[in-house]
């Protein structure tokens, strides 16, 4: 099998912003407290083989937003913030894709392979997973290495957080990205 670091695979690192830190804001009970922590054993690896890295942050427009640009929450989370040349690029929706040149960055560096942690799991990375899917890209999406919360449904019930974040990759598997865990990827490195 050909390894990832011979197919130029590049790791996307979403909305891992301070922000996500206060869990009661974005409906309470967070799923894989450790995905900042696997997040960053990914982040060391790809920089131990300067593999290609893109740091993606979300600017919300809502000034109220604890990802609102003027909120201390906006600020990416310190241990997993870009060096040297690693880009950062900032989003305003949901998809890394739309609003960025992404798209151009990656086709310009020849990348069509993408592994992609952060939060949350039905948000931004299922957004983001689904559209790099459909462009072309053959996605690694790294199930301890995203998260999200608790969920309320139309009728009031509250969703579990490890219910929203299963569904929501059950979802992407096999139709969009390959789901797999921080330590298959990294035997795959």
């Amino acid at each position: 099998m050909t390894k990832l670091r011979d197919q130029n695979t590049a790791l996307l690192l979403i909305d891992l912003q301070k922000g996500f830190s206060e869990e009661a804001h974005w409906g309470g009970n967070r799923n894989n407290r450790d995905a900042e922590e696997k997040a960053l054993q990914l982040l060391e690896t790809w920089r131990s083989l300067e593999l290609p890295i893109f740091h993606i942050i979300h600017s919300s427009q809502d000034p109220n937003s604890l990802l609102h640009k003027s909120h201390p929450g906006f600020e990416m989370i310190d241990a997993l913030k870009p060096k040297n040349d690693e880009p950062l690029i900032i989003k305003d929706v949901n998809s890394a894709f739309i609003g960025t040149d992404l798209k151009e960055r990656l086709d310009a560096q020849n990348i069509n392979k993408l592994v992609i942690v952060g939060l949350t799991t039905n948000h931004c990375i299922s957004t983001t997973t689904r559209m790099a899917g459909n462009l072309g890209f053959d996605v690694l999406l790294i199930s301890d290495a995203t998260a999200t919360f608790d969920r309320k449904g139309l009728n009031g019930q509250t969703y579990s957080s490890e219910m929203i974040h299963e569904t929501a990759l059950a979802s992407l598997h096999k139709e969009f990205a390959e789901v797999i865990d921080s330590s298959a990827v990294l035997e795959m490195v």
